[in-house]
């Protein structure tokens, strides 16, 4: 299996994706979408800044755990990721989404 967005909708009935690694874990994860386009449009913006370190920002939470957010040229969180353990598990998801992002497939589990 290879890495995929995967397009679904939340409990209030908004659109969000979640970008999959090859292993199936969740690496990535989105905001609610009032419209699927907006949802598209987040995968896309993904596409493109996963590459550039920059646009990470890492963080450590309340709890002691690691995690980070992907942001856009205009400092807009485009994707979050779970908490880790330590840094350097952080660091490794980070590897992941640079990784995968840019060619992953998107799987719209929306249509019926």
């Amino acid at each position: 299996m290879s890495a995929k967005f995967e397009i679904y909708n939340d409990k209030a009935g908004e659109f969000r994706f979640r970008l999959k690694s090859a292993n199936g874990q969740n690496i990535l994860a989105s905001e609610g979408y009032k419209a699927k386009a907006g949802c598209i449009n987040g995968i896309e913006s993904v596409k493109k800044n996963a590459a550039d370190d920059a646009r990470y920002e890492r963080n450590e939470t309340k709890a002691g755990k690691h995690a980070f957010n992907l942001k856009a040229a205009n400092a807009q969180v485009i994707g979050v990721s779970q908490s880790y353990k330590t840094a350097a598990s952080r660091d490794k998801g980070i590897a992941s989404v640079k990784k995968n992002a840019a060619e992953a497939e998107i799987v719209d589990l929306t249509i019926a």
